[in-house]
């Protein structure tokens, strides 16, 4: 405030014998205008002379400043919701080929695992289920892992559970819905049923299934394989 009174703009009501500068109402009222103006790119003499006019109405300058920076607030949501469009389309590119899919994998394995997805479900819903997430974006396909690692999580924390309880079952939706999305399927009449149920049976005749964390779990699979199959049969028709 100090270069305001040394330009005019802005008077002390009171000065102190120790020079201290002591501001009113009707000055503060007048910082807050001074401070608005700039907001809104007014020049400081341009302001004194606006202020200082015998015709300043207080109130309509308010209305006035409130219609500008509202505008102005709109402009810069605009330009804020375009960076992140930008940004969001940089970090989302889907990707190229469907080795991408496998990223992690020896590319033999990768291989295997896909040849091995064909003979069980027919290489139509493969290459479905691959276009599907080659047009996903990456932080998709990241969030449907995340999503996956947290459903397993919690199924196996319930597996002393009654596999048709409400807490199981709620799981059981989840993974249900996960594994759509990961097979490309978004058609809500197409339900899938008969290949999740395909899918529960391998939980207990593929002992890839029966692994967890790295450990050989039976009892998982079989209650997996019980869990799906009461979902497929109780909500799925």
């Amino acid at each position: 405030m100090h270069l305001y009174d040394q330009l005019g703009l802005l008077k002390p009501s009171v000065r102190t014998e120790s020079r201290y500068r002591r501001y009113g109402e009707a000055e503060l009222l007048r910082l807050q205008q001074i401070l608005f103006y700039k907001v809104l790119d007014f020049p400081l003499k341009e302001i004194g002379l606006i202020l200082d006019d015998p015709d300043f109405d207080l109130i309509k300058a308010l209305e006035g400043h409130k219609e500008l920076l509202t505008i102005k607030r709109d402009h810069l949501t605009t330009l804020l919701n375009t960076i992140d469009n930008t940004v969001n389309h940089l970090k989302n590119k889907t990707m190229s080929n469907y080795e991408e899919l496998y990223e992690g994998m020896p590319k033999e394995q990768a291989e295997a695992y896909r040849n091995e997805a064909i003979d069980k479900w027919g290489e139509d819903v493969v290459v479905r289920s691959e276009k599907a997430l080659l047009e996903m974006p990456k932080l998709d396909i990241e969030q449907l892992k995340t999503d996956q690692k947290d459903i397993t999580q919690k199924l196996i924390s319930l597996v002393n559970e009654n596999p048709e309880s409400e807490a199981v079952q709620e799981q059981i939706a989840r993974h249900y819905a996960n594994i759509r999305s990961f097979w490309g399927v978004t058609d809500p009449t197409d339900l899938k049923i008969e290949t999740y149920k395909g899918l529960a049976d391998l939980y207990v005749a593929d002992e890839r299934y029966t692994t967890v964390e790295g450990k050989t779990n039976p009892a998982f699979a079989a209650f997996m394989h019980k869990a799906m199959m009461y979902f497929a049969d109780s909500k799925l028709k």
